[in-house]
């Protein structure tokens, strides 16, 4: 009978999504777009007040942190996505004859983690709003409270507004099975998924289309070129940033020899504290269970004065950061730290060479991170753009915190969003920040090109002709091509 129950509520909700996704589609752009702004203004106006439920329930970070994050996933993209054509012909090319359509897909399964449970809510409500797409969220356990709260400001609001009814719905409490039932519901169009490695593994394997996101294990070059004094500055701020819960935070310095103790000396300058031998150890096993290969959860943005603590081990108390030190070889399991930590926690490395520093920033992506984000302090443009090429990241952020810079719109004009994929690397369909475009269908009506038919059949009676070389068939082409009128 509780399976029963459990089967009934899947259905039940996402039958009212597909209800709510017909009424969606009739919807013309300009109501949509008021929809998506009434949304936006009711989430934005609750920015503070959703930071501190979020705060208050999971013990994550940071109230101030986490309204900049509201700010983000609000006011930044909202002014992303406020002129962006979603509902029926989005161009017309006469050149090609191509005409695109946007379409709906339809019923969108979304996911919203413990680290980031107000924003991630906020971008993913107004990214489905206007692209009419009907939403299902699912919060994470410990911060349910506080994301459905989210949710229901923003629901009202677009109701006011002409949203059809059950357009976000959200589900309170959900088992496992009940999880995966639905994201491979036949009504689910399109399943986001936020949260642990095993979650987005799920939704990859439901059936449906998915957005999932990798880890990050973000590593950072500080270059020969680098201003010192910036670059920590940057780094502090990032890293620092709701104590280090966005997956784009640095976890790994690495530095170039010329510059490796100038950089240590302004890092504790800056209150960071380096770790001992020992010390590093005991950080290490309280931040990654190493059986489990996963982060506890008790350190996940905390402060570093309190990872120390229960730890066992004594830092000045205006702390803000731990920094432990290894040689090049030292990375992967045996060396906790070295590993994803969301948290104000570093590794630290010295190199020799640009080289051994591209060579070094890829054994920390190996081991997590792959196609996520990778973040270099350079005023060499050329070693940059090398540094890029070399490293399988979706983001190459340049002088720039790594967190509030792949997150974009702040210091970049990276697309604002909340869930960054990972491309192949990472196991994702695209290296994008995830938005409006991601969650369209674009159907295209092909017009039949001017001459195409003759300069077709011509084309056709040349390489049919199996005496004629590539080379023969080009000149052949292109001396008969019909000229244009």
């Amino acid at each position: 009978m509780e399976k029963d129950t459990a089967v009934h509520m899947v259905e039940e909700t996402m039958h009212k999504a597909r209800i709510a996704s017909h009424h969606f589609a009739k919807l013309d752009q300009g109501q949509t777009d008021s929809i998506v702004r009434a949304a936006y203004a009711a989430g934005f106006e609750q920015r503070r007040r959703l930071a501190e439920m979020a705060y208050n329930e999971t013990g994550i970070g940071n109230v101030h942190d986490k309204t900049i994050k509201n700010i983000i996933a609000t006011r930044f993209v909202y002014r992303d996505i406020r002129d962006q054509k979603t509902v029926g012909i989005i161009s017309e090319d006469r050149k090609t004859g191509i005409v695109e359509i946007a379409k709906p897909m339809g019923p969108v399964f979304a996911v919203t983690p413990i680290t980031n449970p107000t924003s991630t809510a906020l971008f993913k409500i107004l990214i489905a709003l206007k692209t009419r797409n009907p939403l299902v969220i699912y919060p994470h356990g410990a911060a349910r409270k506080s994301t459905i709260e989210t949710a229901r400001i923003c629901y009202e609001a677009a109701l006011a507004a002409g949203a059809p009814e059950n357009c976000i719905q959200w589900i309170p409490k959900a088992s496992r099975e009940q999880v995966l039932g639905f994201m491979s519901n036949h009504l689910t169009a399109l399943v986001m998924a936020t949260g642990s490695v095993s979650l987005v593994r799920a939704a990859y394997s439901s059936g449906n289309p998915a957005i999932g996101v990798g880890p990050g294990n973000v590593p950072v070059y500080i270059g020969k070129s680098a201003d010192v004094n910036f670059a920590v500055d940057q780094i502090l701020m990032s890293k620092l940033f709701d104590y280090g819960t966005i997956c784009a935070s640095e976890q790994a310095v690495i530095v170039s020899k010329y510059n490796a103790d100038e950089v240590k000396r302004v890092f504790k300058k800056k209150g960071a504290y380096f770790l001992s031998n020992d010390e590093a150890e005991k950080v290490g096993r309280v931040c990654i269970n190493t059986y489990t290969r996963s982060m506890n959860a008790e350190i996940i943005g905390k402060p570093a004065v309190f990872i120390a603590k229960l730890a066992g081990i004594k830092v000045p108390p205006k702390t803000n950061l731990l920094i432990a030190t290894f040689d090049p070889d030292q990375v992967g399991l045996k060396y906790p730290i070295s590993l994803e930590i969301l948290a104000p926690v570093l590794a630290f490395y010295r190199v020799e060479s640009f080289e051994e520093g591209i060579s070094m920033c890829k054994k920390i992506n190996e081991h997590g991170g792959l196609g996520h984000t990778v973040s270099i302090f350079s005023k060499d443009d050329e070693k940059i753009r090398y540094f890029a090429q070399a490293l399988n990241a979706g983001r190459v952020v340049v002088n720039t915190p790594s967190s509030q810079g792949a997150l974009g719109g702040l210091y970049n004009s990276l697309v604002p969003s909340m869930v960054l994929a990972c491309g192949s690397g990472g196991k994702n369909f695209t290296t994008d920040n995830i938005s409006t475009r991601h969650l369209l269908n674009i159907q295209r009506i092909a017009y039949r090109k001017v001459n195409f038919c003759a300069e077709h059949q011509m084309a056709e009676a040349f390489c049919c002709d199996d005496k004629l070389t590539v080379d023969e068939i080009e000149r052949l082409c292109a001396e008969n091509r019909p000229k244009e009128k």
